[in-house]
């Protein structure tokens, strides 16, 4: 009975240990993962807390009694402050550019994008692009579908170093309750320039239009460079956007005629350039000529470098004045010595 025993349990024995082994997989066991596993720079999902700020900062002021909407186009490659948002072109340990972060946040369901319009952009449902067909399949880009996730196995298939503009949106606001004049970016395009290796050139082609305020929090958290002398991670891509670091040319502004700068003055350099600066004139003058001194604060202004040259000039009199009178004294004496008459000396015989 003995050796029946242990065969039965030597059976009961293997059979549960490949019951387990089917459960539960040994851990050497290689599975596929996605580039963003392999330690590449990953998009965590928002905290409860980023979402609320994200909220509050995108309430727009009720109190609006002047606005101003500006599109303006940013080149990446022409000054050297807009590069922050290009390099590094390809991912380098924590750090990406903006177009591989819109990308992954577009491929990981996390923002939506909306077609491009050339009238303007309408950021609603019917206007929301599919990633798959609108981008992917569109440009010819290599990818493989996990779920809901759409996944480029090589970033380089990406066309990450030919994004190299922008077009924004600018809104120009005065805020009454607050007494405030502020800048928002409110939507965010990028351009792929493609080269033209027949003929030459290039030929800019916008992509899609996300919301500034959908992006907003992850670009709060993607730490850039912004200084070749200084190379600690100093700013965010939102602190980029917010404190007006970039430098673009405005390309259209919103008007009753729906017209841009090159359809109102011409197609002349010369002629768009300077329409260009006047709109730039405008808005600084209006920010310049909102607040009026009165008369006390501007007479208090206008007096205190006097009061400085007036004791410049006590002190500079007092000088000229002991030396005046030590001229004038000398020059007084030698005046009494000519003026004195001369001593008559009598001849006696």
């Amino acid at each position: 009975m003995k050796p029946i025993y242990y065969i039965s349990l030597l059976v009961l024995l293997f059979a549960f240990a490949q019951e387990s082994f089917a459960q539960d997989p040994p851990r050497t066991r290689t599975t596929r993962q996605r580039p963003s596993e392999t330690g590449a720079p990953t998009v965590s999902d928002l905290t409860e807390r980023a979402k609320i700020k994200n909220e509050v900062e995108s309430k727009k002021p009720t109190h609006i009694v002047w606005e101003r909407l500006i599109y303006r186009t940013i080149d990446l490659t022409k000054e050297e402050n807009n590069a922050a948002l290009y390099y590094p072109v390809q991912p380098q340990g924590d750090r990406q550019n903006l177009f591989t972060l819109i990308f992954k946040l577009l491929s990981d369901g996390k923002v939506d994008g909306y077609k491009y319009e050339d009238g303007g952009e309408i950021l609603d449902e019917e206007h929301k692009i599919n990633l798959e067909t609108d981008f992917l399949k569109k440009y010819q880009i290599l990818y493989t579908k996990q779920g809901e996730h759409f996944v480029v196995e090589d970033v380089r298939d990406l066309p990450t170093s030919e994004v190299t503009q922008y077009m924004i949106k600018e809104g120009y606001y005065f805020d009454q309750a607050t007494g405030t004049f502020k800048t928002n970016v409110l939507a965010i395009c990028p351009i792929w320039v493609k080269e033209d290796f027949y003929y030459g050139g290039s030929a800019p082609e916008p992509l899609f239009w996300l919301k500034y305020d959908d992006i907003r929090p992850y670009l709060s958290r993607e730490m850039i460079m912004t200084s070749n002398y200084n190379n600690a991670l100093t700013y965010t891509i939102d602190d980029y956007f917010s404190k007006n670091m970039y430098t673009g040319d405005i390309l259209k502004t919103v008007n009753m005629m729906g017209k841009s700068l090159a359809q109102e003055v011409g197609s002349d350099p010369e002629a768009l350039k300077h329409a260009q600066d006047s709109i730039e004139s405008q808005l600084k003058l209006f920010d310049e000529k909102l607040w009026v001194y009165n008369d006390s604060v501007r007479l208090a202004a206008e007096k205190a470098p006097d009061k400085k040259a007036s004791k410049k000039e006590k002190a500079t009199s007092g000088r000229s004045n002991s030396t005046e009178k030590k001229e004038s004294g000398s020059s007084s004496k030698q005046e009494k010595e000519n003026a004195a008459p001369a001593r008559s000396v009598r001849r006696t015989r």
